[in-house]
């Protein structure tokens, strides 16, 4: 049984090194590890080592507890409150580290160590344990996101089927929704830079890819990892149930017509997701509307998303309608945004100046907030800068932001389980604020006069919002887009009022999230 074992995990060792999909592993030898990765599997039936999990089983190692505790650290970078099978042998490499005497730190396996040197650490009693293997019942919560996919599941998800919160926010959730890889967007004006900019972080061009001066691209493109170098239609992704796409279908036919996902093998693409979009439309061009809702598009898309990147060129400025009804659907979104001055060598130092300051201005009054993102400068793409513009002072500039930008980028895998939180906590409060409206709307309604209350009741909708709940305005919806869907209800058919699930809500935030937090921190803490 151990052989058969062994050689799954070989092949499968050998596949993640050709596939690139391993981050703190660099290369090592397959043969090493079989063994540790048979105890591993042996150990460990759901493919995941937990916090008391590991703690039964390092304790072999005969290890101190601070640099377990270290070691739990750097293995479970992306705070998930387990340890994958590549987390796993990572953690095992620290062990065999710390056994001859090595300082543990998160630069150790980067700079001072030849990893094809490692060997298996010494693990006292393993015998023993082979013998009787663990396994974890089904239904056992091992990660922060299963926790939360519960939770969904059993307390968020009926308040929101109730009070139809899905028509006026974020459509229901799917188990893939919580298992997806972190997403970055990309928005802009056409030729920004966009495709370029994906292209300049990958290093390679993504099938479909096409970049010129012109609208080159006119679709949703979902760039993504994959065993091979493909490209899938929209109509194919809505369907597709281990994808986080198939709410999308609400859209229609014409957008899925103007959606597709490219797939190819790459180190970076199994740790993230890019999402190409079309260029927003300006000047005469925004006249002619697009056949399908493409704010609609964009909002879905970028409250699913860790990092959203507005793209600008120095010479294409101007914010027109269209780019502002985009900036407007982004709204709560705001520590997602990150603004990008791309093509910056296409000016010279002064212009540039110029340039950054009505760049400011004009993001402070669509923005609406004071403070504006941080905007990075520089030319993103593979050509070397422009130096019959750029000074050395400028050009060293624009290497930094550079630098800055992609260390932003590499951090997202890392706070994406703590985004997941956020994110459920903020869609938790705003669930139970449309609840308190619908329901509000729905003891309004009198019994003779229906049409006459529903007209008035909609006309004077802020009323509502800050009736007899004590909620800060800013919370609330916005007014005009809660307006438009609330037209199609009948509002004595509103459920009222349940206090046992907006009981069920603030017990989630108050107890559940804090208790799933606490079982899955660092187990050595």
């Amino acid at each position: 049984m151990y052989q058969v074992r062994s050689l799954l995990v070989r092949r499968s060792i050998k596949k993640s090194i050709k596939n690139g999909s391993t981050m703190l592993i660099q290369p090592f030898n397959p043969c090493i590890y079989v063994e540790i990765a048979t105890e591993f599997a042996v150990y460990d039936g759901d493919g995941r080592i937990t916090g008391d999990d590991a703690t039964k089983f390092f304790a072999m190692s005969n290890i101190e507890k601070p640099d377990l505790k270290q070691i739990w650290t750097i293995a479970d970078s992306k705070r998930q409150g387990f340890l994958g099978f590549t987390e796993f042998i990572t953690a095992m490499q620290l062990i065999y580290l710390a056994q001859t005497g090595h300082e543990i730190n998160a630069d150790l396996m980067r700079t001072d160590v030849d990893l094809e040197l490692l060997q298996p650490p010494l693990m006292e009693g393993l015998g023993l344990l082979l013998e009787t293997p663990l396994h974890t019942p089904r239904d056992k919560v091992t990660s922060i996101i299963d926790g939360l996919k519960r939770l969904y599941n059993e307390k968020l998800k009926p308040l929101e089927i109730a009070y139809h919160y899905n028509d006026f926010g974020s459509s229901l959730l799917s188990d893939t929704d919580f298992d997806a890889k972190p997403m970055v967007m990309l928005l802009g004006q056409y030729s920004t830079g966009k495709t370029t900019f994906i292209k300049h972080i990958l290093k390679c061009n993504y099938p479909g890819a096409h970049i010129g001066p012109e609208p080159t691209t006119d679709k949703f493109i979902v760039v993504m990892g994959g065993p091979h170098e493909v490209t899938i239609p929209g109509n194919t992704i809505a369907v597709h149930a281990d994808m986080p796409f198939t709410a999308l279908a609400t859209f229609g036919g014409t957008f899925l017509s103007k959606f597709e996902c490219a797939q190819m093998p790459h180190p970076l693409l199994e740790h993230m997701t890019f999402v190409d979009t079309p260029g927003v439309l300006s000047g005469e061009k925004q006249l002619t509307q697009r056949s399908y809702d493409y704010a609609g598009a964009i909002k879905w898309f970028s409250h699913r998303c860790d990092i959203i990147l507005l793209l600008f060129d120095p010479t294409k400025l101007d914010i027109s309608d269209e780019f502002k009804r985009v900036i407007w659907s982004l709204r709560g979104q705001d520590d997602k945004i990150r603004v990008v001055l791309n093509k910056a060598d296409q000016v010279d130092t002064p212009q540039l100046m110029r340039v950054y300051g009505a760049l400011m201005w004009s993001l402070g009054k669509v923005l609406k907030a004071p403070e504006v993102a941080r905007v990075y400068i520089g030319s993103f793409n593979d050509k070397p800068i422009n130096e019959e513009l750029v000074d050395p002072k400028s050009k060293e500039l624009f290497e930094k932001e550079q630098d800055d930008i992609l260390v932003d980028l590499k951090d997202i895998p890392k706070k994406a389980c703590d985004r997941r939180i956020n994110e459920f906590v903020n869609r938790t409060r705003g669930a139970k604020i449309h609840a308190y409206i619908i329901s509000q709307l729905r003891k309004e309604m009198p019994i003779l006069g229906k049409s006459k209350a529903k007209q008035r009741l909609m006309k004077n909708l802020q009323d509502v919002f800050t009736k007899e709940f004590h909620v800060p305005t800013c919370d609330f919806p916005d007014v005009e887009q809660f307006r438009q869907v609330l037209g199609a209800y009948n509002f004595d058919k509103f459920e009222k009022l349940n206090p046992k699930m907006i009981e069920a809500a603030d017990d989630m935030i108050r107890y559940d999230i804090p208790h799933l937090l606490k079982n899955f921190r660092n187990p050595y803490e």
